[in-house]
């Protein structure tokens, strides 16, 4: 038995529940990758993400516990919104690159596209092309009219991924909770 009960997956009939409700996510493919409905495989990498230095721009680093909160309300958005957090992996190997979620936290005005990944995924674009099709979803599927993404002004690379989806910084406009952090509206794609 592990000393962290809480993160091993389920077993018999709940399993099976699990994976129904989890082929009801809606998956989502690019050129190079699959967005997909999370695992509980998933939280080591997502915790390798809030429990460092990485998590420095979400709250972190947090201990283990938080990070595992943030996880299951993220991906509990899918059974209570009809939207919430994708894990992403490069198709080609399957391998996990990091996270997408499209969510509406306590706290927060409007639903966020945010983006978090690993350090081995950073610099190859991966983090726009999941997030444009993220964006695209939310703007089509969902037929969503607004969508933003909450940034850390310090969080340069962030700021660089809305600004490559022709996000725009809303100068004029505050986060109630955290006025520190900077709002990019995101423009509804022609497509959509």
């Amino acid at each position: 038995m592990t000393d962290r009960p809480w993160e091993s997956p389920p077993t018999g009939a709940a399993r099976e529940i699990a994976a129904e409700i989890a082929a009801a996510v809606p998956e989502l493919k690019t050129p190079r990758l699959r967005l997909r409905a999370p695992r509980m495989k998933d939280f080591d990498a997502f915790a390798e993400i809030l429990t460092t230095a990485r998590g420095i721009h979400v709250g972190g680093p947090m201990p283990r516990e938080t990070a595992w909160l943030e996880f299951t309300e993220a991906v509990s958005g899918w059974l209570l919104r009809g939207y919430g957090m994708w894990s992403v992996e490069r198709r080609a190997d399957g391998a996990l690159l990091g996270f997408l979620p499209l969510h509406h936290e306590a706290g927060d005005p409007e639903p966020e596209l945010g983006y978090l990944f690993l350090a081995s995924a950073e610099g190859q674009g991966y983090a726009t092309e999941a997030a444009e099709a993220a964006r695209d979803f939310a703007f089509g599927r969902l037929g969503w009219s607004r969508l933003i993404s909450y940034i850390a002004p310090e969080n340069a690379r962030s700021i660089a991924v809305a600004e490559r989806l022709g996000a725009k910084r809303a100068d004029d406009e505050r986060h109630p909770l955290d006025a520190d952090l900077l709002i990019f509206r995101h423009p509804k794609p022609e497509s959509s």
